[in-house]
């Protein structure tokens, strides 16, 4: 069965904490990723993206980082941003969330004149991200205690 969803650029303070809200389940209870490390300072600067349901309930998440908050992430190249911070809350899985907000922040890269988006791809979903063009490069590493692996996509 499907569940009705849109997905949008998170716009206000709301939105936000929804965002917060998903992000919080999937990564500090589900995960096991401390809450301290889960939010950061780039959170403020980032285009943050929502998933919800018709009847508001927040499915879930996900962020842009561009310009210099990128920087570190993507090996200082201003033309590339990164994807973080993906999270499908557990009751949405399976229904084509994470899809749908992986294409809306890449097209929020678009908007912003990007050519490639970057993301840490924890080792278990490299199979989805590769299903969506994204390519691994580099070693194996750890990040909150979880192995990942860079990917990159060319818009």
């Amino acid at each position: 069965m499907s569940t009705p969803y849109t997905v949008r650029i998170a716009e206000d303070a709301a939105d936000r904490e929804a965002c917060f809200a998903v992000r919080k389940e999937v990564f500090v209870v589900e995960q096991g990723v401390p809450q301290d490390i889960e939010y950061d300072a780039y959170d403020a600067a980032a285009v943050h993206v929502l998933a919800v349901r018709e009847d508001g309930v927040p499915l879930g998440t996900g962020r842009l980082l561009y310009g210099g908050a990128a920087a570190a992430k993507t090996g200082g190249d201003a033309s590339v941003g990164a994807l973080g911070r993906l999270a499908v809350a557990r009751e949405a899985r399976g229904l084509g969330v994470g899809v749908a907000l992986v294409r809306a922040i890449e097209e929020a890269a678009r908007a912003r004149g990007l050519a490639a988006v970057d993301l840490h791809a924890q080792t278990h979903a490299l199979g989805f991200y590769e299903r969506l063009g994204y390519e691994a490069y580099g070693p194996e590493y750890p990040e909150a205690g979880i192995p990942h692996r860079a990917m990159r996509r060319v818009l």
